[in-house]
């Protein structure tokens, strides 16, 4: 019989498993980044404006803010699985959606204003479903890896992410097939989103599901449907607000910062390109690539080598990701070409390689095992709010194309100031709670689901 995580003193989390939450990583990444590859394409060839076709995105990331700590909640419940089941299959759903949208405004067989309206509710799906399948991978992982693990196991997850953006954009062009053409890559990464649910659903083991002490909603009996649900609405309030009262408060500004600067670079990149080369947006997909590639291998270098083989923890992740972040964005604003544009992007993407994992590491070592869950769905609503402003982002970049990088390099600069003054901050990582309530917190948990 499989020993449960709370009956294991060293709380190690099975190859199997690790590989299956990788791979749920990869295809995510995957999707979303292959799609952004082929994004400023689409929206000069269905003529939609260049804000509108970011403003899709603005959406979803809203709801995925909103989402993901409700989804987090649900998760302690109804365990991990089941959620990371249900993300997979939103993301499979939204991607076929949206792909049948571009197909018709790739045809003009529908207004642009159409194209816009339609892809904006389908790719809305992916936000409000989708998000639920990262904040249950991230507290998996956290209840089944001990504290001294837990950083370079994020930092590895956080390296599937890497390996998708490399992949996503080379391989978007090669799914660009007669008749779909453009939307051919949203259709194979909801072929592969679906083969990936499958996988999960047979081969992830979930054993153990930590229960909540308190019930997740008040009684139905005998009170009014109004009543129910502006009671589960208090509660839903009560708990995202209740979020950033936890001691991870300057993990969440910082990763929020972090994740916009990061967006901006991400959504202004393909136009960027196509303004700079002056050509097709056709013709830029593979400079696109290209550029993505070097930045997403940039990441992978941070996540999956130098923390590793340095050694380094929260506090350093915290300092030299936004000072390295800061430095590639000053090399873009001042980039004559596209090889030094391209060279500045995979400094910043180096940086962001070590800042991402470090506040998801720092902020996982804070709080207690009892909190992981609602720890990973603040980190994940962070991750996803900054999105909203990426039409902000793209219209910056019209008044004028260095306006994103310029900002981004005094956002990392202010940041790198404030991982060396904020306490929690500068020693992150470094002071863990007390074992024996960590311990008491995995073991009394066990009598109060009933099993």
């Amino acid at each position: 019989m499989p020993r449960r995580p709370d009956q294991d003193p060293k709380l190690t989390l099975e190859p199997r498993s690790f590989y299956i939450l990788f791979a749920v990583s990869i295809v995510v990444a995957i999707g979303n980044t292959g799609l952004m590859a082929v994004l400023p394409a689409i929206a000069r060839e269905t003529r939609i404006a260049d804000w509108m076709i970011s403003a899709v995105f603005g959406l979803s990331a809203l709801l995925w803010a909103i989402m993901s700590p409700i989804w987090a909640r649900v998760s302690d419940r109804r365990g991990r699985k089941p959620l990371i089941i249900l993300g997979l299959a939103g993301f499979a759903v939204s991607m076929l959606l949206c792909a049948c949208v571009v197909t018709l405004g790739l045809y003009h067989l529908i207004p642009p204003l159409a194209v816009f309206l339609l892809f904006l509710v389908c790719r809305a799906l992916f936000g409000l479903i989708g998000s639920s399948s990262n904040p249950a991978t991230q507290a998996y992982l956290a209840e089944r890896t001990s504290r001294a693990d837990r950083t370079q196991q994020m930092a590895a997850l956080a390296g599937a992410f890497g390996l998708g953006t490399v992949v996503g954009p080379f391989l978007a062009p090669l799914l660009i097939v007669p008749f779909v053409t453009l939307a051919g890559p949203m259709f194979a990464f909801a072929l592969l989103a679906g083969g990936m649910l499958l996988v999960v659903r047979r081969m992830l083991p979930e054993e153990w599901t930590p229960p909540v002490k308190a019930r997740a909603y008040p009684k139905a009996v005998g009170k009014p449907a109004w009543r129910k649900a502006r009671g589960r609405g208090i509660l839903i309030w009560r708990f995202i607000s209740g979020l950033f009262r936890l001691p991870l408060r300057p993990f969440l500004i910082y990763g929020f910062l972090v994740a916009c600067c990061q967006t901006a670079q991400g959504y202004t990149l393909g136009f960027m390109i196509i303004d700079k080369l002056k050509v097709e947006p056709t013709a830029a997909l593979g400079p696109t690539a290209v550029a993505m590639g070097a930045g997403a291998l940039s990441g992978l270098l941070a996540q999956w080598g130098l923390i590793r083989v340095f050694q380094m923890g929260p506090r350093a992740l915290l300092r030299w990701g936004v000072g390295l972040a800061a430095l590639g964005n000053v090399v873009t604003v001042f980039a004559p070409d596209y090889m030094t544009m391209v060279a500045g992007f995979a400094i910043s993407s180096l940086g962001y390689g070590f800042a991402r994992p470090g506040f998801t590491a720092g902020a996982s070592l804070t709080v207690k095992m009892s909190e992981q869950a609602r720890a990973a769905g603040a980190i994940a609503a962070v991750n996803g709010l900054n999105v909203i402003l990426a039409p902000l982002f793209v219209a910056l970049y019209g008044l004028m194309h260095a306006a994103p990088f310029a900002l981004n390099a005094v956002i990392c600069s202010a940041l790198l100031i404030y991982a060396f003054k904020n306490a929690i901050l500068r020693d992150a990582g470094e002071t863990p709670p007390d074992d024996e309530e960590t311990a008491q917190a995995l073991m009394g948990r066990r009598d109060e689901g009933g099993g």
